[in-house]
């Protein structure tokens, strides 16, 4: 099943069910898929919608930071309660071992000598693994891997 199709019977799911974050967070996500489908005026694909959950994700992150920042214990915990609901429809993310693995096998693949080319090795971690690695990690990890 494509994530728009488990998206919608989740939808259907939770209202039945009167899981209020749940929907309010499946709400919110059919929303942002619905705008972006009017940008790019085509149907999305999987590919996009992962780009618009880990957006929201990304969103939800920081709201969470800021409010245990700003001691609103409150607010914090809506924000975690959305985070889990979203992070469900990201496919499993690539463990430490793993990404390090996989930096050290993209290096050697693209042939990156030097911090200039972590452009190359980014690029290429993308495109095999979108989705499933924090991006900041990743970045800091390919970044020590080319200055050593």
């Amino acid at each position: 099943m494509s994530i728009q199709g488990r998206i919608e019977s989740d939808y259907i799911v939770a209202y039945k069910a009167k899981d209020t974050v749940r929907l309010a967070v499946l709400r919110h996500l059919k929303t942002a898929a619905k705008n972006r489908a009017v940008e790019v005026l085509r149907p999305l694909t999987d590919d996009d919608l992962l780009e618009i959950i880990a957006r929201q994700i990304k969103q939800r992150r920081e709201s969470l930071e800021q409010y245990e920042k700003h001691d609103r214990p409150d607010l914090a915990a809506v924000e975690a309660a959305e985070l889990t609901v979203l992070l469900e429809y990201m496919p499993t993310a690539l463990t430490d071992a793993e990404l390090a693995e996989a930096i050290d096998r993209l290096v050697a693949e693209t042939g990156a000598a030097g911090p200039k080319d972590m452009g190359k090795v980014m690029q290429a971690l993308t495109l095999a693994y979108k989705g499933r690695y924090d991006g900041k990690k990743a970045s800091e990890a390919v970044r020590a891997k080319l200055s050593s």
